[in-house]
This record gives C-alpha cells, structure tokens and sequence, in this order.
C-alpha cells in the first residue's frame, strides 16, 4: 500500500468514526461501503482533507446562472440519506440529481449491481463528469441520463427505492407513477421555509414517512413554482420565504423592523450543539403563519437578529411578524442558549408570545417527538384527510400529532 492510498485509508476511518458518532451510517452496510469507497477519487479537485471531511459538501460544478452548484454532500448526510434509504440486495434505484458519482456508486455496492442503479441531471457537465468517476472507479455498469429529474427515467422503472440529492418543493407525479409496490423515497423536500430529509415507504397509493431530518439541498432546478419569495426591507436585503397557500404579503412589510422591537424569553435552553429545528417543524403543523426569514450574516443585530442568519422560522400575520432568537446565558461554567422571539408590528407582542409558547410546547418532549407526515395524491377528497394539510402541485401533506390531533398541548 503506497503512502498516499494509507493516509486516505486513515482520513475515511477517521470520517466514519465522526459519522457514527452523529448518529449515522448506523446501518452495518452503510458503514460498510462507506469505508471501502474512495471518495477522494470523486473529487479529485479536492484536498484528502476536504474530500474526508465528515462535515463538509464538496463543491465540484457551478451552474451558468451562478446560483446552483453540483457538489458531493457532506459524508454525514451521505450516510443519513443512505441510512433512510435502506437499499436492499437487488434494489432497482433511481438517483436524481447524479453529483459527482460517489452516491451511485455507494448505491451501486449496497445494491451488489452497477446496472441496477440508474442516475439522472438535468446538466450535461455534471453528468459528463459522474459518468468519466463512475467509469474510472469501476461502475461503468451504473445508468446515467441527462434531463429533467422531476420527470425521473421512466424506461427504467418501476424502482425499489427512489432518492433525491435535490430538494424538491412537491413530489412529481412522475416520481409516484415510477414507484414499485413497498418502495422506499428519500428526498430533501421543503414545506413553510424548512427543508428536511424524509424517508416513505409506498405503500396503498400514499407515501408514509418514518424518518424525518434537518436537511438543506441545491433546489430541483423548475420545481419553484410552489415557494415564493419577497423583500420586506427597502434595499432587498431581509426576505421572507414561503408557500403559495399561505397569505404573505411582503409590501405590508416593509419598513417593520424599523419599529420598535418586542422580545419575549421562553425559559427554555439548549446546548451549543444541541438541535432546536422541532421548534420550526412543530409550528409547520400548529400554525399556518410559519415560513422563513432570511437576514444575512452582515445585518446588524440591532436591524434583524434571528437565531440563524439566512434560515429561521418567522410567523407572519398582516403587517407583524416575529422570528425565533436565542440569547447566552451562562450558569457556573456551563453555556447555554435561551430560546426566545422578537416581534415587530402592531402584533409584536402576541406573536412573541405565542412564539414562545409554541417553544415551550415543543420542549416537552424534544426531538425525542416528531409529528406523522403522510403524503397522498392531489386527487384525495378532503373527507379522506385528517390533519394538517399543506396543499402542493402533485401531492397533498398532511401533518398530525397523535393520531390526526392537530395540536399536543
């Protein structure tokens, strides 16, 4: 073994050993292609470092509009994805979104067959590129289409399992006529500002979700007609986000976070490591007004101060809004943070305050309780959905906590 193959050996041990650590690559075989998979040889544009970083995408094309890009995943959500998906010996696969080649070939091991596993890109670099790594790294067997991902590879279907590298706003309808009986789909979809990794099995004509995920992804390039966009600063540089069912108008907006601010505190804590994303999932089943904020890093605290710069739950209500916060709080040498809410607007209070309330809730029971999503076609009757429905193109979400409740307190 030469000296260059041994220290990417050790950086791969040391990546899997951070990934587990997280929680993923949990199943054995998952663990097991990851280990015995080059990654580095995907990205050879990259540093070993980079490439094993447990924590890091590796960015590999840039889209003639400057605003998507193509780029390896960082290995932890590799083996979260992998983990949802749950590949089978055997397993036809459908990729969309074909990166670098690395995940096709992981798909292509767990698999046990290349030609099992059929990828697609709507860019012709891209899968240029994935198609040259496949073929070097021995997976000349794997398919790979250039086109419209949402319109998946029906010549190949029906699959076994189904997994997106992009993240879509709806499910394509494609994607449900190109499922096999029992399938699996994981994809990074996105409903009221967040995008989370979730997993379905196919099954009776609806797709059922038993994992759930925080999970950010280049968007399905075409699939934006369902989430909208809008400035509510003069000069453009804080936006709101949200879904076309929701009723936002940002020009109402403008100018509120000149006006004085109303900030509630909770009382409840988290770690500096640990999750608070169930707060914004919660609200995205107990409160239509839910969407996102985004404020970039270099606005000033004093103008906008969400708890994440760019990506944070806001609830709207006419010409009010307020958007989750934290604040140090310090107790001996332990650090923790206090969740709150700053409210602007007429409302500024009584959004603070439910904001607040709605964090209190979620603290329950933490992450260790997250609500049902079942997907259904678009054509289901209102009378066969109990829950929270958040209306899509192709598809109708539904959201509960037990047992079709919609609320838990």
């Amino acid at each position: 073994m030469d000296t260059n193959t041994a220290a990417a050996d050790a950086l791969r041990a040391t990546m899997i050993e951070k990934v587990r650590k997280m929680g993923f690559a949990q199943r054995p075989e998952v663990e097991r292609v990851l280990r015995s998979t080059p990654r580095h040889e995907f990205v050879p544009e990259a540093s070993p470092d980079d490439a094993y970083n447990p924590y890091q995408a590796v960015i590999t094309h840039r889209f003639s509009d400057g605003a998507s890009l193509s780029c390896a995943s960082a290995p932890f959500v590799v083996a979260m994805m992998l983990d949802q998906l749950d590949v089978r010996h055997g397993n036809r696969i459908l990729e969309i979104g074909a990166g670098t080649g690395y995940n096709a070939s992981l798909l292509a091991e767990l698999a046990g067959d290349a030609s099992n596993v059929v990828t697609i890109d709507i860019d012709a670099e891209v899968t240029a590129q994935a198609s040259r790594a496949l073929t070097a790294a021995g997976y000349d067997g794997v398919r790979v289409f250039t086109g419209d991902g949402a319109a998946g590879v029906p010549e190949h279907a029906p699959y076994d399992r189904v997994i997106a590298t992009v993240s879509p706003w709806d499910i394509p309808r494609a994607w449900w006529e190109q499922l096999a009986p029992g399938a699996r789909l994981v994809a990074p979809l996105r409903w009221r500002g967040q995008s989370r990794g979730v997993a379905f099995t196919y099954t009776n004509g609806r797709l059922v979700c038993d994992s759930n995920e925080l999970s950010g992804f280049v968007y399905l390039v075409g699939d934006d007609e369902g989430e909208l966009s809008g400035p509510i600063t003069h000069d453009e540089a804080i936006k709101l986000h949200w879904d076309r069912d929701q009723v936002v108008v940002p020009e109402a907006l403008h100018g509120v976070l000149g006006e004085p601010r109303s900030t509630v505190w909770s009382g409840i804590t988290v770690a500096g490591d640990e999750p608070y994303d169930g707060v914004w999932l919660r609200l995205t089943v107990t409160d239509p007004r839910v969407c996102r904020i985004n404020a970039p890093a270099d606005i000033p605290a004093e103008v906008c101060d969400p708890i994440q710069a760019g990506r944070s739950p806001v609830l709207v209500d006419g010409d009010s809004l307020a958007y989750l916060a934290s604040r140090r709080r310090e107790t001996g040498s332990a650090v923790r943070w206090e969740l709150g809410a700053h409210g602007h607007g007429p409302a500024a209070v009584y959004l603070a305050e439910h904001f607040c309330a709605e964090v209190r809730a979620w603290s329950v029971h933490r992450d260790q309780r997250k609500p049902q999503l079942v997907v259904y076609p678009a054509s289901t009757p209102d009378h066969d959905l109990h829950g929270t429905i958040i209306d899509k193109t192709h598809s109708r979400f539904v959201l509960t906590y037990d047992n079709g409740r919609r609320r838990d307190r």
